[in-house]
């Protein structure tokens, strides 16, 4: 049912009330649902049961007065077929034909456009995702990041609103101190195992090309920072971290090109202490009553605030815990106008959540509590030749997600060219529809063997698939135009697979905006799933460029919409629609 049908039944609904309510306090709201089955209509609403305990009458007589009233007013305008009452009280409505197939003029009039909205026009919002610390290539955990915050930021643009999508650099720290101490290793001629080699050091092959880049003085960059070139002497441990640091981030930029990821900006960590922004929040929360000190450090008494128990912010050694540059941060994304903010992470974060709330809440300077908004994320386990896969060559000790794209690119990643040079659009697609085809609290389990097969069990190909049958179908159709179907006949679009079809088409909106509320932009994956299921079904029931004129232009819109629709959902979270499979 599309949104502009819902508003018009909801009004006859409201005008359906007013003699029923007149001379009472009664407000009630007015909500529709869809039957869970479609035998029983398009429409279900309970308003007889919400109105029959007040009103001290019996809920199906309430209901018999509102469908009378409903089905009597001119503003129906054919758009209510019929209404039966069911059970105790329940109304079920049955929308007539044209109404059904409006959809398809709906879709090709708005294109791209079908299913956004301007619901969030003026509030700006910030995703933040991925974060990964630069020590390392990006793993499959990551990669989760990636496509879920994408397809994230992508449905709340969709709905009109002003997003950045964020990358947050944990750029200091141990992590990076060990980082210099593994390629300063490594620039010595050790490497694991051997005696002097320091036993936190990070294994991986990648630092031995470090090392050796390192010591030749190449110059790196990273996509928003300027180039540095390595000193070449392996005593300049600052040279070798900042040389490390920029590496990676250029290896990372590189990641993420392949997996289709933009980013708006990126912040550092280090940047939070250089421009006193911890310091600052650290201040205030001490002038705000809200700390005290124990055994030679520094707490916050978070269990004002709903923790378990209070939080060590700054300990005897003068260093801080990783939650207090985390609360800065956040300070800054409020400061910078984001009224609200989303913060995409593995589940290991999740202790994190009440500190860094806590604080916020401590510093009192109008950030509400809740903020920011957190999705948690289960781990990922990588199935290839029908065993798991714990360890990658490039990483020593994990899946790499450019292994994972590669993988499902069909390719063996040793030896490969260059990801700049290189079509990895097939797997990109696998990679980021499997990875927010799921909830994101649920763990995930991804069969590369799967990824590239070419049938049903394969849920990209099975919609992507879908979308080249329809261009097929368009294709075989020489004695037409496709900007014509906008104004054909819908009216012979009556089988039993069309209406189930053209509904699947009207319930696209609705699912963004579920989506987004919930912050679950697996549901458009689920959808996808679901219409391309009711497309191939359609396809094998009925002849599409059949001799009736009149049935096969009809039939033709409704591919064409559902084509529209396909691509739509797609786009939307970063997976191509090819024209041919």
């Amino acid at each position: 049912m599309l949104a502009a049908q819902k508003q018009r039944i909801i009004e006859l609904f409201q005008a359906a009330l007013a003699p029923l309510v007149a001379g009472t306090d009664l407000q009630p709201t007015v909500t529709l649902e869809r039957p869970r089955d479609p035998s029983h209509g398009d429409v279900a609403c309970n308003l007889a049961m919400q109105l029959a305990k007040p009103l001290k009458k019996n809920p199906r007589e309430v209901a018999q007065a509102l469908v009378a009233a409903l089905l009597d007013n001119p503003a129906n305008r054919d758009l209510i077929e019929s209404a039966d009452i069911a059970g105790p009280g329940f109304i079920n409505l049955r929308l007539t034909a044209a109404s059904r197939q409006e959809v398809v003029k709906t879709v090709l009039q708005q294109g791209p456009e079908y299913g956004k909205s301007k619901a969030g026009a003026g509030k700006k919002i910030i995703v933040e995702f991925v974060s990964a610390n630069p020590t390392g290539p990006l793993h499959v955990g990551h990669g989760r990041q990636g496509a879920l915050g994408d397809a994230m930021s992508a449905l709340f643009y969709a709905q009109g609103y002003d997003v950045t999508r964020e990358f947050y650099y944990n750029d200091a720290g141990v992590q990076i101190a060990t980082l210099a101490t593994s390629v300063q290793a490594r620039a010595k001629g050790l490497k694991p195992g051997d005696a002097g080699w320091p036993e936190s050091a990070y294994n991986g092959d990648y630092i031995q090309d470090i090392a050796d880049d390192f010591l030749a003085g190449k110059t790196v960059a990273a996509s928003d920072g300027t180039p540095y070139t390595a000193s070449g002497d392996i005593n300049d441990i600052e040279s070798i971290r900042h040389f490390a640091v920029t590496y990676l981030r250029h290896e990372q930029d590189l990641d993420l090109l392949a997996f289709g990821v933009q980013f708006d900006n990126y912040y550092l960590e280090s940047s939070l202490y250089s421009d006193g922004k911890v310091q600052s929040a650290v201040d205030a929360l001490i002038k705000a009553g809200k700390t005290y000190e124990l055994d030679g450090a520094l707490w916050l008494r978070t269990t004002d605030y709903h923790d378990d128990k209070d939080r060590v912010m700054k300990k005897s050694d003068g260093n801080y815990t990783y939650f207090v540059p985390d609360v800065a941060y956040h300070v800054v994304k409020w400061q910078r106008g984001f009224t609200q903010a989303i913060n995409v992470q593995g589940s290991d974060h999740h202790g994190t959540i009440a500190r860094v709330r806590a604080g916020l809440q401590a510093l009192d300077i109008g950030i509400p509590q809740g903020y920011p908004d957190y999705v948690l994320h289960k781990m990922v386990t990588v199935m290839k030749n029908g065993e798991e896969v714990k360890i990658s060559k490039r990483a020593g000790s994990y899946v790499t997600l450019r292994d994972l794209i590669e993988w499902s690119n069909g390719e063996t990643p040793e030896g490969t060219e260059p990801v700049t040079v290189r079509d990895l659009t097939r797997g990109r697609d696998a990679v980021r529809f499997f990875l927010i085809s799921r909830k994101a609290d649920t763990e995930f389990v991804f069969d590369v063997d799967i990824a590239l097969t070419q049938g049903d069990e394969n849920p990209v190909y099975y919609v992507q698939y879908a979308h080249a049958r329809i261009c097929s179908v368009l294709a075989q159709w020489t004695d037409g135009d496709e900007s014509t179907l906008l104004d054909v006949d819908l009216s012979p679009l009556v089988a039993p697979r069309e209406a189930t079809l053209l509904a699947k088409l009207a319930e696209y909106p609705e699912t963004l905006q579920r989506a987004l509320e919930e912050l679950g932009p697996h549901q458009v994956a689920f959808y996808l799933r679901d219409l391309a299921g009711e497309l191939h079904s359609y396809y094998n029931a009925e002849r599409v460029l059949v001799d009736d004129v009149a049935v096969k232009m009809a039939r033709l819109a409704l591919m064409h919409a559902t084509r529209q629709v396909l691509r739509n959902g797609l786009a939307l979270i970063g997976v191509s629609a090819p024209a041919r499979m």
